[in-house]
């Protein structure tokens, strides 16, 4: 067992930040991270094996990312990457996977920085190959400078879109349409808080930019309904939404492709927190379900901190901040001599960053009428292949929180532990209850958190290692 100050998980903006300035101070501090490196999704890391022979070309999500990065290596941190964290105990211990063998990591206090994961509403067709989400696009083309396909519809909701389609462009592929659910008039309405960051906002511009140049059809206000193919995509049917998302009537149009990029928005990452056992709350406009926490990040469980956004999406630059304020509090805590001016700073610099960010969240959160894109027949747990059909049984046979629904059809007992189906399932929950997601409860988090080799847990042994009594008489 590795014994330190404090262990950090995740090295996204949030966890690296709060490794840097924790340990700065000169607490002993421990990095797990499941990534080859620091930078989390939205500051990837290209392959080791990869030459950035042009960094500036790589774009400036690359240079934020190579800074933190250098600046992390820098500081007494110790990082361990390639770990994928499965179980903690309180006190707290942590076990982790690291090449098939488990490894044993413990600390009196946590921060806790997993990021997100992405919300995909699910729509008939949404299983078949060439169909991914935002999220995983984007790694394909940071990390790996792979297309997602050759003419690929981009859909859902948030700037990710615009971000991908101008990365698909760049990267040589075509774009068939950009498909969004949010509005121009939606836009227009989070401009007084956008206008916060008019570097992003600028950015955000050049991207349509690039689409409009390349003469990329964009259909705002618009719902995937379908995606079409046997054995591989073929293309999209899409309709026109209401106010609350849900598919205009009789108005669709088809659109030719070979791959869709598709997502919905993000959710906070809160298995951990949720596995301690401290209390959330559900918050639309952050995300979902958010851990209740003080202004140092601790949450309702004394020493366990939440940073980035898994203490509600705010954006990258948020991101960032929290988790240095994290890392000077823990610091401050723990006794260690802090400088309270940047402290300050820091906090002053997290509202203007968190103002832009709960816009752009606000805008990413899916609407209620966006699961009438799910027919009886589409699959939205697709570990456990459940339909809508099951869960709408469950419902009527009295199924009232997605635990007891996940109990009785099955629905988030796969390796993803309902990651990419519990959104969906909640949301067709908390209709038939007026509406209200809070009302519906959380999926109960269970180690191991993340799928793991069945012989890091038990090791290695045979019939012949095993102690048998003997046969005792009938």
């Amino acid at each position: 067992m590795s014994a330190c100050d404090v262990i950090v998980l995740g090295a996204g903006p949030a966890g690296a930040s709060a490794a840097i300035e924790a340990s700065k101070a000169g607490l002993n501090v421990v990095l797990l991270d499941a990534g080859a490196a620091a930078g989390g999704q939205v500051y990837r890391a290209p392959p080791g094996s990869f030459r950035v022979t042009d960094a500036e070309a790589m774009g400036p999500d690359f240079a934020i990312g190579d800074g933190l990065r250098q600046e992390l290596a820098a500081s007494p941190a110790k990082c361990f990457f390639g770990r994928s964290v499965w179980h903690i105990a309180p006190g707290f211990v942590v076990r982790a996977v690291f090449e098939g063998n488990t490894e044993v990591y413990e600390a009196p206090t946590l921060i806790v920085a997993m990021g997100t994961h992405e919300r995909v509403i699910p729509m008939p067709g949404w299983t078949l190959p060439g169909v991914m989400g935002l999220a995983a696009a984007t790694i394909l083309l940071k990390s790996q400078r792979i297309l997602p396909g050759e003419n690929t519809v981009v859909a859902g909701t948030g700037p990710l879109l615009a971000a991908v389609a101008a990365s698909i462009l760049k990267g040589g592929g075509k774009v068939a349409a950009l498909v969004e659910l949010s509005t121009r008039m939606d836009w227009v309405k989070a401009l007084p808080s956008l206008i916060s960051r008019p570097d992003l906002l600028k950015r955000g511009f050049g991207w349509l930019g690039e689409l409009r140049a390349a003469g990329v059809p964009i259909y705002r206000g618009h719902a995937l309904t379908a995606i079409t193919g046997d054995a591989e995509v073929t293309g999209v049917e899409i309709a026109p939404v209401d106010a609350q998302w849900r598919p205009l009537a009789g108005q669709r149009r088809t659109i030719a492709a070979d791959s869709v990029t598709i997502g919905h928005g993000l959710v906070p990452s809160t298995e951990v927190t949720r596995l301690m056992g401290a209390k959330h709350e559900y918050r639309h406009e952050q995300g979902g379900w958010v851990a209740l926490r003080n202004e140092d990040f601790e949450t309702t469980i004394p020493n366990i901190f939440v940073a980035g956004d898994g203490a509600g999406i705010a954006g990258a630059a948020a991101a960032a901040l929290r988790g240095r304020i994290t890392g000077l509090a823990v610091a401050r805590r723990a006794g260690r001599k802090i400088d309270a001016s940047r402290e300050t700073t820091l906090r002053a610099q997290l509202g203007k960053a968190e103002r832009f960010g709960h816009a752009i969240s606000d805008l990413m959160q899916a609407r209620p009428g966006l699961i009438e894109t799910m027919t009886p027949e589409t699959i939205v747990c697709r570990c456990e292949e459940v339909t809508r059909a099951d869960l709408d049984s469950a419902i009527r046979d009295g199924a009232r929180d997605v635990n007891q629904m996940k109990a009785w059809t099955r629905c988030g007992m796969g390796p993803c532990q309902g990651r990419m189906c519990g959104e969906a399932a909640a949301s067709l929950l908390a209709a038939v209850q007026g509406g209200d997601r809070s009302k519906v409860g959380q999926l109960t988090a269970r180690p191991p958190l993340r799928p793991i080799p069945y012989e890091a847990i038990v090791g290695q042994f045979d019939y012949a290692d095993m102690e048998l009594p003997e046969p005792q008489p009938g």
